[in-house]
């Protein structure tokens, strides 16, 4: 959802929070906006649309100050305009704020009702207005804090600044992620807030995680942090490892184009914790639970990852032979699933905060599920919920439409099916050692895909003058297709749908006309004549297909298609892996070709915070 940042500097802090946003951009773009103290007076500036607005307006109208909050929005209540932008600010007190205040209607209602005048239709004003009016009612900053948050229902992470207080800075955080930091060397005394360690990577690595209900209390060179019964508590401050350089495209056009190239090491890097090329096997971390004994697995999660899911239940049932039920995480909770004892809940989630798939761990832990996650951030609020952690090593990704990520997280999923399957005694130690033989040969594998970049971008022109766009395939190249789709609708604004090749003629096949684009995820193996049957139903009802398949499958049913995409041929488990490549370059050069902003497309953020 939205990005925040706080710094108490020494000099000047307007230029740093405006890169702290920059860092932050891709958790929303609807607005942005800074707020300063200088001279006993608030700088506040803000512009709705892009951050580069509100850079144009500082170079015109420039904030003076040594303490500042910033805010860039994915806009929830209110419209993405200037008034709407936050820092809110009301008397001698700013606001910016990450989550949903849920009874901000009621509080907005009451706070009317005592003459207070609103500027905006947001949930977030309200919260300005309850903490000035305490503070104008003689509190101090710390107690007017703390005696408006018992009333804030819903999610949030705050960072608040007063204007008579230029030594002040006071965060809190429920249900959305905060840190806090230490300046260093040259800056030691300076302290930050953020919504994660990459805004604030350029400043400090030393930070501190803040937990459920925390509030902190930051002054120059004193942090104090009080938990939810308001006792003082210690958070370890931590290196990061997040650095500048990590999150700077280098020679590459944009942000997805850089994270795609990057997937055979990342991809290598996250095996390398998984497996043990040498000795043949998987190795897992520790797990505090004998995995022999469960009995059933629940997969939740949503967008790519909940496609990552998809093809992990494929994984599980063919190798370990244990059920799977999967289901995406905004749906979970209301159906009412039926857990029953012995089960394994796996959540996957890039950033580990994502509000739908937290919500549905928790209810799966009241369930009594053992919990396991696959996130990319392994300090993140899951990772800390849950009984066995498998972090995936992508680094950050600051594209919005997740690549290196789902790569990574299938590649985790492939090792952890493995496992099952050697735990309960269906997979012998040869067949782990060709598994085991198969994901090392990857990375590789990915890195000949990528080779085919070339050919990819002279197709694109060939899509993206289409307005709907299928893409096919059966088994695991089900999931496959279905974000392919994703990929091209998230970026190029193209309407695309993902089916399995089976199911066309029970319904889509009516949508086919010369106009339509067919991507057909096909490998050469065991599901391939189907698909191609499939396939040709749609040629012969005028489809233009797009087929992407390997030199076999090529020269078997690649005449009369659109175009064709050559794949290197590889075993059918690390098929998925290999043709996620392909149809992630698809979609880029397809946006690219459109001319649409591929790292932060349309109403999107790369991580959504609230339900």
């Amino acid at each position: 959802m939205c990005g925040i940042i706080g710094i108490l500097g020494r000099g000047d802090v307007a230029d740093r929070l405006v890169d702290g946003l920059k860092r932050l951009e891709y958790r929303g773009y609807d607005s942005a906006g800074i707020c300063t103290v200088h001279d006993g007076q608030f700088e506040r500036r803000r512009s709705e649309g892009k951050l580069r607005n509100l850079t144009a307006k500082l170079a015109d109208e420039p904030a003076a100050g040594s303490a500042g909050i910033a805010h860039t929005r994915w806009a929830t209540h209110g419209a993405p305009t200037v008034d709407n932008a936050h820092p809110h600010a009301s008397g001698a007190v700013a606001v910016v704020h990450n989550g949903i205040i849920e009874n901000f209607k009621p509080l907005r209602r009451e706070l009317q009702e005592r003459g207070r005048t609103f500027e905006s239709q947001t949930d977030t004003e309200v919260v300005v207005h309850l903490i000035a009016e305490q503070v104008e009612q003689g509190q101090s900053p710390e107690d007017a804090v703390k005696a408006v948050l018992p009333r804030l229902e819903g999610a949030f992470a705050l960072a608040i600044l007063f204007r008579d207080h230029d030594d002040l800075m006071i965060g809190a955080r429920l249900g959305s992620p905060l840190v806090v930091g230490r300046g260093e060397d040259e800056d030691e005394g300076e302290a930050y807030l953020g919504s994660d360690a990459l805004a604030l990577a350029p400043l400090t690595r030393r930070i501190a995680y803040l937990k459920e209900g925390d509030r902190v209390i930051v002054k120059r060179g004193d942090i104090r942090i009080l938990d939810a019964n308001d006792q003082p508590v210690k958070r370890e401050f931590v290196d990061s490892g997040v650095t500048a350089g990590a999150i700077e495209k280098g020679n590459y056009r944009h942000f997805m184009q850089k994270e795609i190239f990057e997937q055979p090491t990342v991809v290598a890097q996250t095996l390398g914790s998984y497996l043990r090329p040498l000795e043949n096997v998987v190795a897992l971390p520790d797990i505090q639970f004998d995995v022999s004994e469960i009995r059933r697995v629940t997969i939740v999660a949503c967008g790519t990852s909940y496609y990552a899911g998809m093809v992990a239940k494929y994984w599980f049932e063919q190798f370990a032979r244990v059920p799977v039920d999967i289901d995406v995480a905004s749906e979970f909770r209301y159906r009412e699933p039926i857990m029953e004892e012995g089960g394994l809940a796996l959540f996957i989630s890039q950033s580990g905060e994502t509000a739908d798939t937290l919500a549905a761990l928790r209810h799966a832990r009241e369930e009594g599920q053992k919990i396991a996650v696959v996130v990319n951030v392994p300090t993140s609020t899951m990772a800390r919920e849950a009984d066995l952690l498998l972090p995936t090593h992508a680094g950050p990704e600051i594209g919005v439409a997740s690549t290196k990520a789902f790569t990574c997280q299938l590649a985790v999923l492939a090792a952890l099916a493995a496992h099952f399957a050697r735990a309960k005694g269906r997979m012998s130690a040869e067949e782990e050692k060709e598994i085991v033989k198969h994901l090392t040969e990857a990375p590789a594998a990915m890195n000949d895909a990528l080779g085919r970049d070339g050919a990819i971008e002279a197709i694109a022109p060939l899509i993206a003058p289409a307005r709907d766009v299928l893409y096919l395939g059966r088994g695991p190249d089900f999931p496959m297709a279905m974000e392919g789709a994703l990929k091209l609708k998230e970026i190029s604004y193209i309407h695309a749908e993902g089916y399995a090749a089976g199911e066309m003629k029970h319904g889509p096949i009516a949508l086919i006309d010369e106009a339509v684009p067919v991507i057909v995820i096909a490998p050469s193996g065991p599901l391939f004549d189907k698909t191609v049957s499939n396939m040709q139903e749609v040629a012969a009802r005028g489809g233009k297909i797009v087929l992407i398949s390997d030199a076999k499958g090529i020269e078997e049913a690649g005449e009369g298609t659109l175009a064709t995409i050559e794949m290197p041929t590889v075993h059918p488990l690390i098929a998925p892996l290999i043709y996620a490549v392909p149809v992630q370059l698809l979609a880029y050069h397809v946006a690219v070709a459109k001319g649409t902003d591929v790292d932060q497309p349309r109403n999107l953020a790369k991580s959504v915070t609230v339900e």
